[in-house]
Parts: structure tokens; C-alpha cells; sequence
């Protein structure tokens, strides 16, 4: 597997009737008209039942100070271990996408497909919603220190925290000659 640097998020879902998390760094938005973002969860997982039946999900960003429980929802399964009062946890209109009111940013997701390959399941969720618990994370200009975001070295770790300013995507490039 190649080295690669991936965000990090926990996956949402209700199963047996009760919250629960898993730590997923393979996501991503697959269009913006309409908003579909996807996850890949290897097919085994416990949440892939409760996105099945209840066809639907969340997708919670954790800041860096939820490093710990990150990990843990991603080294323990829901089948074996209740994680359900690990977060605070609220819904939305979906009420069966859990998420995590500490997180910086919850994208409520309704199932729109399932994609089968052979050892993973592709879900590919329509964004219902985004929330913040801290609503200057939603303003223009982003400050990405105060986001307080880690990412994940695949494939065995560690965790690093994200935060120096680079440049503006879309405009520093606009001058640009090359040689």
C-alpha cells in the first residue's frame, strides 16, 4: 500500500437501534451538483449494517483534541464494543445519522448507492446537511488553525496535525510560467 496523507473522519451510523462511530480516513467529495460525498469501509465493519438499513450516515470531522477517541472508534468494533456514549451526540432531519457535536464540521448524508468491490463497501452518500457546533468554522475566509485538523499517514500512522497557511488555491497558480 503507498504512503499517503488522508484526512481523517468518523463515520455516523444507527445500528440495533443505538449510535455508533467508526474512524474512516477513506472519503471524499465525488460531486458538487448534486452534493455526493463517498466512504469506503472494508465490508466487514459493523457500521456498513447500519448504513444498509437505515440508508443513511454521517461524516463528523474531529479536531485534534479528539485524537484519542478518534482512534479508539477505529480500533474497537460496535459489534464487540458500545460506542454509543463516547460523543455527544444530535441528530438532524435525517434522524438516523448520528453526529458529534464536538466535531468541527457533520455532513448529514442520505444513501444514494452502494458500490460492491471485493473486500470493500462504496458508499456514496447526497449531503442533506453540514452543521457546526461553531459556526466561524462556516465563514469566508477559513481559518484552518482554529479548524485544529489531523490527518492520517496511511497506511500504519501516525495522526498529524494540519494548520500552516500555504497559499490561495484557485489564484497563486494564475501567474505562474513555467520554464
Amino acid at each position: 500500500m503507498p504512503i499517503l496523507p488522508l484526512p481523517i473522519s468518523i463515520v455516523g451510523v444507527h445500528v440495533n437501534g443505538k449510535p455508533n462511530f467508526n474512524t474512516v480516513a477513506w472519503f471524499n467529495m465525488l460531486s458538487s451538483k448534486p452534493p455526493l460525498i463517498g466512504v469506503t469501509m472494508l465490508k466487514t465493519h459493523y457500521t456498513n449494517k447500519g448504513i444498509k438499513e437505515n440508508k443513511s450516515f454521517s461524516i463528523n470531522i474531529p479536531s485534534s483534541n479528539m485524537v484519542i477517541a478518534t482512534d479508539y472508534c477505529g480500533l474497537y468494533s460496535g459489534d464487540g464494543v458500545d460506542k454509543s456514549q463516547i460523543f455527544d451526540v444530535f441528530y438532524g432531519e435525517l434522524k438516523t445519522a448520528p453526529m458529534i457535536k464536538e466535531a468541527v464540521f457533520n455532513i448529514e448524508c442520505k444513501l444514494v448507492n452502494t458500490i460492491d468491490f471485493k473486500n470493500d463497501d462504496f458508499f456514496i452518500g447526497e449531503i442533506n446537511e453540514v452543521y457546526s457546533e461553531k459556526k466561524e468554522y462556516l465563514k469566508d475566509p477559513l481559518d484552518i488553525k482554529k479548524l485544529d485538523l489531523f490527518i492520517f499517514l496511511m497506511p500504519n500512522g501516525p495522526y498529524l496535525k494540519v494548520g500552516e497557511y500555504l497559499e490561495e488555491a484557485y489564484d497563486v497558480g494564475k501567474n505562474y510560467k513555467p520554464k
